[in-house]
């Protein structure tokens, strides 16, 4: 048994997102090659991408005879592996049986998210596997499931703020206030109230009665993005979900940024049109991922969007 670099200078493997397969190769200027129907090979690549369900930051080839020497070889490595089949599925899955088991139930919210990293590997062939101990997302295949409330919200909109507060490791305390901008019909406004925040929802659009009825909920009827940081005073979260252009959005939240009256933010960066070869929307988005202590991303709950999170409690 042997192991070794994909490559003898490195590279990274992105995981498509069904759908944007695209964004992902014009991110990366169509720069790498198509190792499996869900799997893009860089060589040589230290790029972050933005548009992919899980990087492969260090890859690795691990040539094998049997099916318990591969399993042996990656549990020496670390605990957690999540395996992508495309080919051999059948001795595939007889690996990642002998692997140590990983939940695929819905998760309750709030989640503690585990401190252990979550490993990826493939087969490339028979006698092949290609893996990464280390990748970008902490969640099996970038996949994350929650229990949902069924009753409660007035749309799913809410998972993708419950998934970005697992990855924040951090999430609003009960009398925390928060602004929810774009609020309307209430799903963030929702999640947010049933953490006993205070939440100012904001939009041009009225609440679902049910939610503006919730305690410690109060609407504003306006252009969020009209509003000053001045004008909305001091808050302990700043959230966003408006439909905008990603240049508008990032223009109110640099005034909020340099007012100081906020430290942890979670915008959700919506796209006008196709992201492929269009260069002003990935400058635009790129501008996001440059604000330190930031991560821009495509959570598994996002659709024709990125989210931007920052949070002063855990600078990420």
């Amino acid at each position: 048994m042997t192991k070794m670099n994909l490559t003898p200078s490195g590279g990274r493997i992105y995981q498509f997102i069904p759908g944007f397969e695209n964004h992902l190769r014009a991110e990366l200027n169509d720069s790498g090659e198509i190792l499996s129907p869900s799997l893009y090979y860089v060589k040589n690549s230290t790029e972050q991408a933005y548009w992919a369900r899980n990087i492969w930051m260090e890859p690795f080839e691990l040539c094998f005879d049997s099916i318990s020497e591969a399993a042996k070889a990656l549990i020496s490595i670390q605990r957690n592996w999540s395996g992508i089949f495309h080919t051999q599925f059948r001795r595939a899955a007889l690996i990642q049986e002998q692997l140590p088991a990983l939940s695929s139930k819905p998760r309750p919210f709030p989640w503690h998210l585990p401190e252990t990293p979550m490993g990826a590997w493939t087969l490339l062939d028979k006698n092949t596997i290609v893996a990464s101990a280390i990748t970008s997302s902490p969640f099996p295949s970038g996949i994350i499931e929650f229990e949902e409330d069924k009753q409660g919200p007035p749309s799913r909109a809410y998972l993708k703020l419950w998934e970005a507060f697992v990855r924040a490791r951090a999430w609003p305390k009960p009398g925390e206030r928060c602004i929810d901008a774009g609020a309307s019909p209430g799903g963030w406004t929702w999640a947010l109230a049933s953490l006993g925040a205070e939440v100012l929802a904001i939009d041009r659009a009225p609440l679902e009665n049910s939610i503006a009825g919730m305690p410690g909920v109060s609407f504003l009827k306006h252009d969020a993005f009209t509003l000053k940081p001045e004008n909305l005073g001091k808050t302990d979260w700043l959230f966003s979900d408006v439909i905008s252009y990603p240049d508008r959005l990032f223009d109110w939240i640099e005034q909020w940024l340099q007012s100081g009256l906020c430290r942890n933010y979670i915008c959700t960066v919506k796209m006008q049109g196709p992201v492929q070869g269009d260069s002003q929307v990935l400058a635009a988005t790129r501008r996001f991922a440059s604000i330190p202590g930031s991560v821009l991303l495509h959570l598994y709950h996002n659709k024709h969007e990125l989210t931007w999170i920052k949070t002063g409690e855990n600078p990420l």
